[in-house]
């Protein structure tokens, strides 16, 4: 297909759905269009457009009823759904990124991940991220549906780290690191409790290395005083 015949069936397309609607579902859509990968509220339409509630509601279930539109959980306010158009995905903001499925934190999917990280890490005694990534693969579908991205791999280690259950080296190409390149940065399981070293109070604190850090907030789901790696590092 060429650039003018793609361009021709999009305005196929476009006219074929303004066609279809009323005057204040093609309002209605636009703006919520307008919005992409954010989305927006019901009541912020309502003041955009002074549309009265019976209509605004009547023509949303419409919307929705035609395919045009779909409503997302905000991960930030559970009981406020965002209304987004069918083209886009919501942004990480609106779900809370890879961790959460349909706005609820998925820890089926945190434990398995875990799970995997110490047993490859137990067996081969030394590992990297991405030999942990490539045998995720090797699983399927079984254990992971949806599969798991590279930076779910390095989340988890990181955690996994924080609690002391393994600890990131560089490997020395010799002995147990002879499976990866000198220099290289591996993990290994933890020594025992009373023959570690322990770093400062500072430099492992958890909120640097924390993926829900941009929704941590003093009164909010996640929170310092809800965290417990958080109370980990306090009692440090």
């Amino acid at each position: 297909m060429s650039i003018l015949q793609g361009k021709r069936k999009r305005q196929d397309l476009a006219s074929a759905l303004s066609a279809s609607m009323t005057n204040e579902e093609r309002v209605i859509y636009n703006i919520i269009r307008g919005k992409k990968e954010m989305g927006i509220w019901q009541g912020d339409i309502k003041r955009e457009t002074n549309i009265p509630d019976s209509m605004l509601k009547k023509s949303i279930k419409l919307l929705i009823s035609k395919t045009l539109i779909k409503e997302v959980v905000n991960i930030q306010n559970k009981s406020k759904k965002v209304l987004m158009a069918m083209e886009f995905e919501p942004s990480k903001e609106i779900t809370g990124g890879e961790w959460y499925t349909e706005g609820r934190l998925d820890t089926g999917l945190i434990d398995a991940l875990s799970d995997v990280c110490l047993k490859l890490i137990t067996r081969k005694k030394v590992a990297t991220r991405d030999a942990i990534l490539e045998w995720t693969r090797t699983l399927g579908s079984e254990v992971f549906p949806g599969g798991v991205s590279s930076g779910q791999v390095e989340q988890i280690l990181k955690v996994l780290v924080m609690e002391n259950k393994i600890q990131e080296v560089n490997s020395t190409g010799f002995g147990d690191f002879s499976s990866v390149p000198a220099g290289e940065v591996c993990f290994r399981l933890a020594k025992k409790v009373g023959t570690n070293v322990k770093v400062g109070a500072m430099a492992s604190i958890p909120c640097g290395v924390c993926p829900r850090i941009t929704f941590c907030t003093p009164n909010g789901i996640i929170s310092p005083t809800t965290c417990q790696y958080y109370q980990k590092w306090l009692d440090f």
